[in-house]
C-alpha cells in the first residue's frame, strides 16, 4: 500500500483509509462481528488510517470501542482519528458543543473507549459558532502538548475558520465529503495547499451510490440516511444511476470496478488527499484497497469529466443539514 503525508506535521497514512461510521449508525442496523472483520482485513491489506468519532456512538462510545477492539493487536502500526464537537445529551444530537471543557472530556472518553494512550488525530467534527475557533485550537494544542493528541484536524470548515485555527495550532488535515458526486471542497484546495493541510475525503463513494448497488430512497432500512439523501430522490436517482453505469463501463475497460475508478480518481486529484471509504465487508475492503494501484491516464480523467463534469445530481444533505463554511 502506498503511503501519503498529510499536512506538514509528519502525519503519514496509507493512500486508502477506512471510515467506521457505518458500522454503528446511518446505514441500518450495525454488525460488530462484520465490522471487526473488515477492519482487520483492511490492516492485512496495508491500510493504516482508521476514522471514528464520538458521534458515531451517540455518546455511548460504541463505535470507538469497536474500532479499538479491532485494532488492539496492531495499534502501534495504525493511525487512529476521532472527533469531538456535538452535544449528545441523552443519546441524541442536542446541538453543537466545542467548549474547551467538553473537548477535554471527549478526548479523555475517546482514549478510554479506544483503549489507547494517545489519539493520532483529533478533529473538530463541526464548527461551533458559539465558541471562537481560537479557543478550540488552543484547547487541542494543550492536549497535544500533554501528549494525549498528535495532530489537529477540522471537519467541514471554511477558509476563514481554517486560517484562524491554523494560526493557533497547525492543522494537519481537513475532513470533508469529496467524491465524483461531490466537488464543493475543491474551492478550498488553494487555502489547504497554501497552508500545507491535507484533505481526508469522507463518503468517497457517494455514500455507496458509486458502488453500483444503489436502490431508490424508501428501499432501505428505516434508520438508513439514504432514504432522505437528495441524491436518492426521484429525478436525481435516475440521473445518478445512469452516470454510474457509464463510469462502470469506463472502469471495466481498465479491468477495474466502478468503486476502484472512483477512489483512483480522488487519489489523482493530489498527493495530499486520502479517501476513507467504509464497509462491513472484508471482500469490499479488498476491492477498495486495490484502488491505490489503479493508475488513471489523462484520457481516463477526461472521460470521467465528460460523464460527470461538475459532480452528481442532488445536494449531499437535505438543505437544513448542509454545513456552512466560513
Amino acid at each position: 500500500m502506498q503511503q501519503r503525508t498529510l499536512g506538514r506535521q509528519g502525519l503519514t497514512v496509507s493512500a486508502i483509509g477506512y471510515g467506521a461510521m457505518g458500522l454503528t449508525m446511518a446505514y441500518g442496523p450495525g454488525d460488530e462481528e462484520a465490522g471487526i472483520a473488515a477492519i482487520r482485513r483492511a490492516h492485512e491489506l496495508g491500510v493504516t488510517f482508521f476514522d471514528t468519532a464520538e458521534l458515531y456512538g451517540l455518546g455511548t462510545g460504541s463505535n470507538e470501542i469497536l474500532v479499538g477492539k479491532a485494532v488492539k493487536d496492531f495499534r502501534d502500526e495504525v493511525v487512529l482519528a476521532t472527533k469531538f464537537g456535538f452535544d449528545l445529551a441523552g443519546g441524541r444530537i442536542a446541538g453543537l458543543n466545542s467548549r474547551p471543557d467538553n473537548i477535554r472530556k471527549v478526548a479523555d472518553d475517546s482514549l478510554r473507549h479506544l483503549g489507547v494512550d494517545h489519539l493520532d488525530v483529533l478533529y473538530q467534527h463541526r464548527v461551533d459558532p458559539a465558541v471562537p475557533i481560537e479557543d478550540v485550537a488552543g484547547t487541542v494544542k494543550e492536549l497535544i502538548d500533554a501528549g494525549k493528541v498528535r495532530h489537529f484536524g477540522l471537519s467541514e470548515a471554511g477558509p476563514q475558520t481554517i486560517r484562524r485555527a491554523h494560526a493557533v495550532q497547525p492543522v494537519s488535515v481537513l475532513q470533508t465529503e469529496y467524491s465524483l458526486f461531490e466537488r464543493d471542497v475543491e474551492q478550498l484546495f488553494p487555502v489547504l495547499r497554501e497552508l500545507g493541510i491535507g484533505l481526508v475525503a469522507y463518503s468517497p463513494l457517494g455514500r455507496g451510490f458509486i458502488t453500483g448497488t444503489a436502490r431508490p430512497a424508501g428501499q432501505y432500512d428505516s434508520t438508513d440516511m439514504r432514504n432522505s439523501d437528495p441524491r436518492w430522490q426521484p429525478g436525481n436517482f435516475e440521473k445518478n444511476a445512469e452516470a454510474v453505469r457509464k463510469l462502470a463501463e469506463l472502469a471495466a475497460s481498465k479491468g477495474a470496478t466502478v468503486s476502484q475508478l472512483a477512489l483512483a480518481w480522488i487519489l489523482a486529484q493530489g498527493e495530499d488527499i486520502v479517501p476513507i471509504p467504509g464497509t462491513r465487508s472484508p471482500e469490499r475492503m479488498a476491492e477498495n484497497a486495490a484502488a491505490a494501484d489503479l493508475t488513471l491516464t489523462k484520457a481516463d480523467l477526461d472521460a470521467v469529466a465528460e460523464i460527470l463534469p461538475a459532480g452528481g445530481f442532488g445536494a449531499r444533505y437535505a438543505e437544513q443539514a448542509l454545513p456552512t463554511w466560513i
